[in-house]
Formats: C-alpha cells, sequence, structure tokens
C-alpha cells in the first residue's frame, strides 16, 4: 500500500520536517509492499493562491491546471494521505490550507448532485493528521482550539469529501521527553499506517 506524505514548513531541518521523514522511516520499516511519496510543497514551489484557472475549475468550465492535475495524480496513487504540519494560529499554514483549497476541487474530491446532497468521492483515501505545536495541551482544551481544528478540518474538509480520518495527533512542545519522544512516535505512526491492512 501507498501513502502521500505531506509536509508544510520552509525549514528542511525544522521539527516538522524530521517527524514527516520518520513517518516514511516506520513505513519504509514495515512490509516491502508498502511505499511512500513525501511531498515537500515548500521545496516544491506549490502555489497556495486561489486563481482564475481554480475558479474556472469549480464552474467545471475548464479541466484542472496542470499543478493541480499532478496533485490529484498524486492522491490517485495513494491509499493514505499523512499530512504533518506546524500549528500556526490554532490552524493549518497558509501553504497547506492553499493546497487544499487548490487539490480537494469539486467533480475530483466531491460533487453536488442534481438532488443538491454532496456527492463524497474520497472513502478510499484514508487521513492521518499529525500537528506539531508549542502551547501545551491544557491551552489546546482550556479555549476550544483542539475540538475548534477537529470541526474544521477533520468534519469540515475530510468528512466533507468522505475521507475518513483515521488518526489525529497534536505533537507539542510541552509533552514528555520532548523532542526525541515525537521522533519516536512519528516512527510508531509509520509502522502502524497500514497494520491492519497488512
Amino acid at each position: 500500500m501507498h501513502a502521500l506524505i505531506v509536509v508544510a514548513h520552509p525549514d528542511k531541518h525544522s521539527l516538522t520536517h524530521a517527524i514527516a521523514n520518520g513517518i516514511a522511516d516506520g513505513l519504509a520499516s514495515m512490509e516491502a509492499r508498502h511505499s511512500a511519496e513525501l511531498a515537500d510543497l515548500a521545496a516544491e514551489g506549490f502555489d497556495p493562491r486561489f486563481n482564475e484557472a481554480d475558479i474556472a475549475l469549480f464552474q467545471k468550465n475548464t479541466p484542472a491546471p496542470a499543478d493541480v492535475a499532478a496533485e490529484h495524480a498524486r492522491l490517485e496513487r495513494a491509499d493514505a494521505l499523512v499530512l504533518v504540519y506546524p500549528i500556526y494560529w490554532w490552524s493549518f499554514p497558509a501553504l497547506l490550507k492553499g493546497w487544499i483549497d487548490r487539490v480537494f476541487t469539486n467533480g475530483w474530491a466531491y460533487e453536488e448532485a442534481d438532488n443538491g446532497k454532496v456527492v463524497k468521492k474520497l472513502q478510499r483515501l484514508q487521513v492521518h493528521l499529525v500537528a506539531i505545536g508549542g502551547a501545551d495541551a491544557g491551552t489546546f482544551t482550556r479555549h476550544g482550539y483542539d475540538q475548534a481544528m477537529q470541526t474544521q478540518i477533520d468534519h469540515g474538509i475530510f468528512d466533507y469529501c468522505g475521507a475518513p480520518v483515521a488518526s489525529s495527533q497534536f505533537l507539542l512542545a510541552s509533552d514528555p521527553g520532548f523532542p526525541q519522544a515525537h521522533l519516536e512516535t512519528a516512527q510508531a505512526i509509520g509502522r502502524k499506517l497500514f497494520a491492519e491492512q497488512s
């Protein structure tokens, strides 16, 4: 089985990148039939700005722009999508949000049927969310940020497209053993990614 691991951080030496690489390494340590592709959105220069071509695609007036079509192809090869990202202002970084905005398109990720109901087109794609943050767990709970992120991301994006969120983790600077414990967690995430399908 194949995983697409998407990382959104401009610094290749960041903990975010180390965690994404750890997940890939954990997966690689399993059966040879499992594989992973690492999509480094910053290094690849993905343009997160929703533009006129994206509007035309949303309105079903044109085919997907080449960069969006390439992302569709990567996702179509994947059995699982793993998003690894730093928490900026209690959500995704703009680069990752723009990737979602441009790639999870009308007609490809979801579609409105003639009866007005939404057709969820990504039910085959398992999603794993790995968010890296500086605030402690109490701050997330006290202010409802954890619930807000779950509502916005798990439900608002992935449930809308039918892609089940199989796991969602916050790896925080206040966690015991930071940062080494998070690197070990990353390896474990990779090893467990397709454990039930093996």
